[in-house]
């Protein structure tokens, strides 16, 4: 099995799934500070923006947990 086949089956397995879903968490910091920024400049787009990216964050990290529920219940020794 050459290196990208391993790396494309660790994003699958479950320790490729947490390292996703805590990325994800990271990310919600900078869109954190991008709504505190919009607010504080009162800059309408800025805000929007960051709404947008904060409800693609949120549909991602669903995606993964979702993801993430399947292969636990796919495993055979979890019952």
């Amino acid at each position: 099995m050459s290196k990208i086949e391993k790396a494309k089956g660790f994003k699958h397995s479950k320790p490729g799934l947490w390292l996703s879903i805590g990325t994800s968490a990271f990310g919600a910091i900078s869109i954190a500070k991008d709504v505190r920024s919009a607010r504080a400049d009162s800059d309408t787009l800025k805000l929007v923006n960051a709404l947008v990216g904060a409800a693609a964050l949120i549909t991602g990290t669903a995606l993964l947990v979702r993801e993430l529920r399947q292969l636990a219940s796919d495993d055979v020794l979890l019952g």
